[in-house]
């Protein structure tokens, strides 16, 4: 597994997450040791073998504010130093009983206040430190959701939002990343659920709305800083999504565009693109030529004035390439020969 992954650049692995637990089948084959000296194995391989991969150590973390060691901590604390990322899995609403049962009381079901399941997770982070012989490595909550089915949909957005809001005014940088869980889930654990009429299409939920508004601000917002200015044919570095060099331009408009376009002419219609217009993103696959950037202005207020494209080039196929020399488990690099036409039109082609 590990030789498989080699090719595919930066790659979190989270090995039997959620490994103090009792409901996965690796807990019910071996003991909680074995999990930890299983882990530390692993870990061991991937190093080796696939540098370009991080391993995640994804434990129960703190359970109680009253106690000074998180759950089987000593179990795992060679795990912990053997991991490159350590993580939590933390719920501030879960109804653990779907499907097999509606919630309507709390048998199978739990809630617990925003600032309690916040001090939890951060007081898991110092305590993985301890394990690391103070050494404070990237935390992570690998899962963070509130369950729409105890909830309601309206609360579980809320709770969420006070999560983040929580995290933002916190002045000690204790947090590398969230992940929401999940994108869909018909339980209500996610931003849409299924419609029960055709099954490949998501209904929203209102959580959708206050994701959406949180990854648009600090400090969830990516950053981009600009360099110098440099000329044709332009040399594109994608290491992942928080770490890449791509190339900036500014566009002049007189005012908002009806019509704003893309052409990639010739060789350009093969390349792999992502690129940001004012803050909104667009996909351009190879074979395509022209991308229609309008939805860029669509809900936003614009008189005219400055915007800039920038473009990104990640692998096609998700791999890198093993031909481009020291470093290519990491880092892929794409020669942009030029830049697409624009097509930029202010009114109607027909009055």
């Amino acid at each position: 597994m590990a030789r498989d992954l080699r090719t595919y650049g930066r790659v979190t692995v989270r090995i039997n997450h959620e490994a103090t637990g009792s409901w996965f089948s690796f807990n019910k084959r071996a003991t909680y040791e074995q999990v930890a000296a299983f882990f530390v194995r692993c870990a061991e391989i991937f190093h080796r073998e696939a540098p370009n991969c991080k391993i995640v150590l994804c434990l129960d973390g703190c359970k109680s504010l009253n106690e000074e060691k998180m759950v089987m901590e000593d179990i795992f604390t060679e795990a912990a130093r053997a991991a490159d990322v350590v993580s939590v899995d933390r719920y501030l609403a879960l109804h653990w009983g779907y499907p097999a049962d509606v919630c309507e009381d709390n048998r199978s079901a739990q809630r617990t206040p925003v600032g309690e399941i916040y001090s939890l997770c951060k007081k898991s982070a110092d305590r993985y430190a301890v394990m690391n012989r103070g050494v404070r490595k990237p935390m992570v909550l690998s899962e963070l959701n509130a369950d729409g089915d105890v909830t309601g949909p309206y609360e579980q957005a809320e709770m969420y939002e006070e999560f983040c809001r929580m995290l933002r005014e916190d002045k000690e940088d204790w947090l590398s990343g969230i992940t929401m869980y999940q994108f869909r889930d018909d339980g209500r654990l996610g931003l849409e659920i299924t419609d029960p009429n055709n099954p490949n299409v998501g209904i929203e939920q209102p959580l959708l709305k206050t994701y959406r508004k949180l990854i648009h601000e600090e400090p969830f917002l990516p950053a981009m800083t600009v360099g110098e200015t440099v000329e044709g044919p332009f040399v594109l570095r994608y290491g992942g999504a928080e770490d890449a060099d791509g190339i900036t331009v500014a566009v002049e408009l007189e005012k908002k565009p009806v019509f704003f376009e893309l052409y990639f002419d010739g060789e350009l219609a093969d390349a792999n693109l992502m690129i940001c217009c004012g803050g909104e993103w667009f996909y351009k696959k190879p074979g395509v030529s022209v991308i229609d950037m309008n939805s860029a202005f669509f809900n936003r207020e614009f008189e005219g004035g400055r915007i800039f494209l920038s473009f990104f080039a990640p692998p096609a196929s998700g791999e890198n390439d093993p031909t481009q020399g020291e470093g290519w488990q990491t880092d892929y690099y794409f020669t942009l020969k030029s830049l697409p036409r624009l097509r930029i039109r202010y009114k109607a082609i027909l009055e």
